[in-house]
């Protein structure tokens, strides 16, 4: 089985430091550390609103990282330009509104296929490999490999939420549809990447499945490191994906 990939998202970094200002702690060092520790790329958030990581963030991370760079991003015009400016190793689109706490769910390309096929043109173009952050859903996947996405990234919040929340029932059913969705997303060719409130608990049977290439990580990482270190947390985590990796 293949190597599977830990994308660690450093964004909540940002929000630490953001929520006193000044320059401390700094993502960018973080990104570094994960690096250390066994990430295979960083994951980076530019919200509209910069919450976390602001464009100084982007740019610093370009220069700086010797693994590639994931850019999450909105589909919007502005966001499109400073990917086109950077040309980020990957950009993953993912849906955005202002007054949610973090990102809710995944993206609906069924009902929006025009307007993303034409929008993610340029930056397949530009050279970044195009993601589509989504949920486990049939029906988005096929969108989403309509418009020409060359990965997807599937939504394992609902299945990480019902597994803290103790629906056993449901956890149970949302991990049988992301292993189908993921099995058929690699039947029509695209890359399968998940993410979304994994931790140590969940992210084992995610780790399991075959078609599953890469997995990003960050809010719970950075959460663990204020007890153990980011870069033990991020080790633990590697070793626990590969544990399960190896057994499936």
């Amino acid at each position: 089985m293949e190597h599977l990939r830990l994308g660690v998202n450093i964004d909540h970094v940002a929000t630490v430091r953001n929520a006193r200002g000044g320059d401390y702690p700094d993502p960018v060092r973080a990104a570094k550390l994960a690096e250390e520790a066994g990430a295979d790329g960083i994951t980076a958030h530019l919200r509209e609103d910069r919450r976390h990581i602001t464009d100084h963030d982007i740019e610093q991370l370009t220069e700086a990282l010797g693994v590639p760079l994931n850019f999450e991003m909105a589909a919007t015009k502005e966001m499109q330009a400073i990917a086109l400016r950077h040309r980020p190793h990957a950009v993953c689109i993912v849906p955005e509104k202002r007054e949610e706490r973090t990102t809710e769910g995944g993206l609906e390309v069924a009902q929006d296929e025009n307007r993303l096929a034409h929008f993610i043109a340029p930056l397949r173009e530009a050279g970044s490999r195009v993601s589509i952050f989504i949920a486990a859903d049939r029906r988005q996947i096929e969108a989403a490999n309509r418009i020409g996405a060359q990965v997807i990234e599937l939504h394992t919040g609902t299945y990480c939420d019902a597994h803290a929340e103790g629906r056993l029932a449901e956890r149970d059913a949302e991990l049988i549809r992301l292993r189908e969705m993921a099995t058929f997303a690699h039947s029509l060719g695209l890359e399968v990447h998940a993410g979304h409130g994994l931790t140590y608990e969940t992210v084992a049977p995610v780790a399991e499945f075959p078609e599953v290439r890469e997995l990003n990580i960050g809010h719970f990482l950075v959460g663990e490191a204020v007890f153990v270190g980011l870069g033990a947390s991020i080790a633990e985590m590697r070793r626990i994906m590969d544990e399960a990796r190896n057994a499936a």
